[in-house]
């Protein structure tokens, strides 16, 4: 997300423009972006699957998440440069996974709180998911650094994740 862009299109903008504009229709190099994307979903599952050993709920959640990355992946947002012809119906799909996506961490991260055994690890977990919500109205209220928000949601998401399932103790379902 950080060294894609300088091989993507010239008006390009890390400020700017989203990660999936990296990924976008018609865009140099898309293709590096979307296995990027499908990479991070897929990852996440499995790196979150024994971690949530014994929680239904939070594996359900997890897959939602890591598929909704993969189909976000498959299916590319518009072009940034405008009147390139594109399929609206991919762009419209896109943002569906790219909604399911952020929808299903906030998810992931709030009801992880719910789990963890010690205070700073709820409370890290409920202001990462809080967190990202904020950011997410961050780049449509102040979409001339849509991009610098969506970094930010993506650094702190998958750092939270690294966090929280490098080891974490969850209460046990007996519990």
């Amino acid at each position: 997300m950080f060294i894609l862009p300088f091989f993507s299109v010239e008006s390009y903008s890390i400020l700017r423009n989203t990660t999936s504009h990296l990924g976008a229709q018609h865009a140099p190099n898309a293709w590096m972006m979307n296995v990027t994307f499908a990479f991070l979903g897929i990852s996440s599952i499995l790196s979150g699957w024994l971690p949530f050993r014994g929680f239904v709920f939070h594996r359900i959640v997890l897959i939602c998440f890591g598929l909704s990355l993969v189909l976000a992946a498959l299916f590319q947002h518009r072009p940034i440069v405008e009147g390139i012809a594109f399929n609206a119906i991919e762009d419209q799909w896109h943002s569906v996974f790219a909604s399911s996506t952020g929808f299903s961490f906030t998810l992931l991260a709030i009801s992880t709180a719910f789990i963890c055994t010690e205070l700073k690890d709820r409370t890290f977990s409920i202001f990462m998911g809080i967190s990202a919500t904020g950011l997410s109205i961050l780049m449509f209220t102040f979409p001339d650094l849509m991009g610098l928000w969506q970094r930010a949601i993506f650094l702190s998401s998958f750092s939270w994740m690294i966090y929280i399932l490098g080891g974490k103790k969850f209460t046990s379902i007996d519990a």
